[in-house]
């Protein structure tokens, strides 16, 4: 049985209330991904990728967020699965360019479109004003948290 002041407290969070949008749209998604071989992390690296240009570990992982473990984890299992190529880096001996391989190529447009299904899904109760309010504000809300995070490592 949830208490009253467990709940008090979970519905005036927004962290909380954000945690847990974000954990029910991963499941979500990775649901929507499985017929495709894909899992939401999978999916992220390879957004930054289907643009044709080569990047390192380390560009990818300030671009999403990710620490370098988790990072290189993924990139392992996504070159074992055949998503990714890791290339020499032609001015950093100990950096590789990564790049998606044509059958990564090709799953972008069925993963793509189960991603707009996902989001069409978790908006649809939503009007256009309202979806364009809810990505507006999460977007400021990221850059703060960011912004908080680089300057709390200089204390």
């Amino acid at each position: 049985m949830r208490t009253p002041k467990a709940a008090a407290f979970r519905s005036a969070s927004t962290g909380f209330q954000s945690n847990h949008m974000a954990r029910l749209f991963t499941q979500a998604l990775a649901e929507a991904l499985r017929p495709l071989g894909l899992a939401p992390a999978q999916f992220i690296v390879l957004i930054e990728l289907w643009d044709g240009e080569a990047l390192t570990q380390r560009e990818l992982m300030r671009r999403l967020d990710v620490e370098q473990a988790t990072m290189g984890n993924t990139l392992n299992r996504m070159e074992r699965d055949g998503l990714i190529r890791r290339e020499p880096h032609p001015d950093d001996n100990r950096a590789q360019h990564i790049r998606v391989t044509p059958h990564a190529a090709a799953l972008e447009p069925r993963a793509k479109a189960a991603s707009r299904r996902i989001n069409a899904v978790a908006t649809g109760g939503l009007n256009k004003t309202e979806q364009d309010t809810l990505r507006d504000v999460t977007v400021k809300v990221i850059v703060a948290l960011k912004e908080y995070l680089e300057t709390s490592k200089l204390d």
